[in-house]
């Protein structure tokens, strides 16, 4: 038999335009060092990756027809099987800009393209032919105008009703509704504010982020990733919480760390590892993209590599936490 297929979801695709600057002055005019554009969108970062570490993957979602040349050659680079609906208009570019002195990026996402309701539907067909049961789907990114924000709800009960397993990297009224529906996610990946947004209140603290994540196991989601940027991540299931912290990393670009990282999880879902090698792969897919440009990893050999560098301790779990 063939291995589960692993397919991932972008509504709202994007042209990632990166800005590279000496250093950012708000209120400045600055000279840019270098410019370049990637084809992006959670879930297509999340492809790109996978793809680079050497699985077979599926990509879906909406694109505009008028821009696509970027998607269309990532895709065929990368051996990535294109499954996207094409509608009329251009896909969004969002803005990035890098500050070379600091690391950090500062994101301008512009709106992107309203969808139909017929893209909506290719979207289930593609889903109901190459999503089997066993199968991994990533639901990730904002949502498009014309969707409504019970969307990833819907699709993921469209999903879990075939047996198919569901990672959710979602925020915003769209994560509330999926949280609120009947069929939850297998794994969801919010970052701390993500999910201090979906609480109500801040989670200053690693117990607090444990403690609220711990809730919504309790509420049925098996697995709980919650990205802390630069200190790592934390993982919580049913039966324990680790806090995966990350090697030191020259930064070369943030873009799409975030989304290396939920491709490093779902590799290592793919492959059945324990919880604790889990954690240590996502956090290495994560640690080296952060060395390359764009949403592309170091070859595999240097991944390894910094797996065995990702210390993992394990927290205690607070009792469970809701809004």
């Amino acid at each position: 038999m063939s291995a589960p297929a692993i397919v991932t979801v972008t509504l709202n695709p994007a042209i990632d335009q990166t800005v590279t600057l000496d250093a950012l002055t708000p209120g400045h005019v600055h000279r840019a060092c270098a410019v370049r554009s990637d084809a992006g969108g959670k879930g297509v970062n999340v492809a790109s990756c996978l793809a680079d570490w050497g699985l077979k993957v599926s990509a879906t979602g909406i694109l505009g027809s008028d821009n696509a040349t970027p998607f269309e050659a990532v895709f065929a680079r990368k051996g990535i099987d294109d499954r996207f609906a094409w509608i009329p208009g251009e896909t969004r570019t969002n803005l990035k800009l890098l500050d070379a002195a600091t690391g950090e990026t500062t994101d301008i996402n512009l709106p992107g393209l309203a969808a139909t309701s017929g893209a909506l539907d290719t979207i289930r067909a593609v889903l109901r032919q190459v999503a089997t049961e066993g199968s991994l789907v990533v639901l990730a990114g904002s949502l498009p105008g014309g969707l409504g924000d019970e969307t990833y709800a819907m699709l993921t009960q469209l999903l879990k009703d075939r047996g198919v397993r569901v990672v959710l990297d979602a925020s915003g009224p769209a994560l509330t509704a999926a949280l609120a529906s009947r069929s939850l996610p297998e794994v969801i990946k919010p970052n701390r504010q993500e999910l201090a947004d979906w609480a109500g209140r801040p989670l200053d603290t690693l117990a607090e982020v444990a403690g609220t994540a711990r809730g919504l196991v309790a509420r049925g989601i098996p697995l709980v990733v919650v990205s802390l940027g630069a200190d790592g991540a934390l993982f919580v299931t049913r039966d324990e919480a680790l806090h995966a912290h990350p090697p030191p990393t020259q930064v070369s670009s943030t873009v799409g760390a975030g989304d290396a990282l939920v491709a490093g999880l779902v590799a290592a879902l793919h492959a059945g590892l324990p919880m604790v090698e889990t954690a240590r792969l996502a956090l290495a897919f994560a640690a080296g993209k952060l060395k390359q440009p764009g949403a592309n990893l170091p070859s595999r050999g240097t991944i390894l590599a910094i797996v065995e560098t990702v210390r993992v301790e394990r927290v205690d779990i607070p009792p469970p936490s809701s809004p």
